[in-house]
């Protein structure tokens, strides 16, 4: 489970099958006290990847800076580079978004389409929750 905002907009491709896969950088900040009193904030960057329907509604909803709670599972690929070395990657594969952006109902979304949807009629059951505060959240 994370809470952070979007490093930047998503990268959003469909595979052979119209099957949407978003990917952006999420950073998550701590905030805790040291021995001396002093207030020490340390950010944490991971990769998100979100399939089909959550990938949709991240290429639809969600910019650079959302604030969003995340769920999901690491997954770590290995690969060899042109030079021969072995290379890593850790992400976090999302089966559960909800965007905790304050809404601002009158007011246009710097990235909307222009077309007048709106979450309510996005039509998946991703999102049904987004309107229901979650009693599960830590804050």
């Amino acid at each position: 489970m994370l809470i952070g905002n979007l490093g930047r907009d998503p990268d959003v491709q469909f595979l052979e099958g119209n099957i949407g896969v978003a990917k952006f950088p999420l950073a998550t900040t701590e905030t805790f006290k040291d021995r001396a009193g002093k207030l020490i904030s340390q950010t944490e960057w991971h990769t998100v990847v979100l399939w089909r329907g959550l990938a949709e509604l991240a290429q639809k909803y969600l910019h650079k800076g959302s604030l969003v709670y995340i769920e999901g599972r690491l997954r770590t690929r290995s690969w060899e580079d042109k030079e021969g070395n072995k290379k890593f990657a850790t992400e976090v594969v999302g089966d559960n978004l909800i965007m905790l952006d304050k809404r601002t109902d009158g007011a246009s979304h710097p990235h909307s389409s222009g077309t007048g949807d709106s979450i309510e009629n996005f039509g998946t059951g991703d999102i049904s929750s987004l309107n229901e505060p979650s009693q599960d959240l830590p804050f």
